[in-house]
């Protein structure tokens, strides 16, 4: 069976994300750092004995956090998706996720990194499918407006009050 690991960019800061997305999420843990050697240094240009890779999982999740240089940045194109199951649990992971980053619209977010990040509830998904068309426009409305999600305005909108 494949896995599938999402591997992350970043300039010279791979070991303190790592820590960070770890210290964030409960179910996570880190994995092993590799190290650049001679050959990876000198191909990469990256200090000998440097971090290169560090690996951690987030709910079972594996990634790889790699000190590629400052080459590429991350944008929106790609972003993950935190489930939330509570207005206490939206409310934690926005603040954890966007402190030192940079907060967006309709559950979007930075991390100081620069990684993005939407934050949702599961049902949201049901609202947005489900036939009474009407009910699902006043959620995505609701959802649009604002920044950091607010469960109870978006049930309230996809109800009708």
């Amino acid at each position: 069976m494949q896995k599938l690991t999402p591997c992350l960019w970043f300039n010279d800061k791979a070991e303190e994300a790592a820590k960070f997305y770890v210290s964030i999420f409960k179910i996570s843990k880190l994995g092993p750092i590799a190290y650049y050697g001679e050959a990876g240094a000198q191909a990469s240009g990256r200090p000998k004995g440097s971090v290169m890779t560090v690996t951690f999982e987030i709910g079972g999740q594996e990634f790889v956090a790699l000190n590629g240089g400052p080459l590429f940045k991350f944008t929106e194109v790609v972003s993950f998706i935190v489930r939330c199951h509570s207005q206490d649990e939206i409310d934690e992971m926005w603040k954890k996720l966007s402190e030192g980053g940079e907060e967006g619209p309709c559950g979007w977010l930075k991390d100081t990194y620069g990684l993005s990040w939407q934050i949702v509830v599961p049902e949201w998904d049901e609202m947005l499918w489900d036939k009474d068309t009407a009910a699902s426009e006043r959620a995505m409305v609701a959802i649009l407006q604002m920044g950091k999600p607010d469960l109870q305005r978006v049930q309230q909108a996809f109800a009708g009050r």
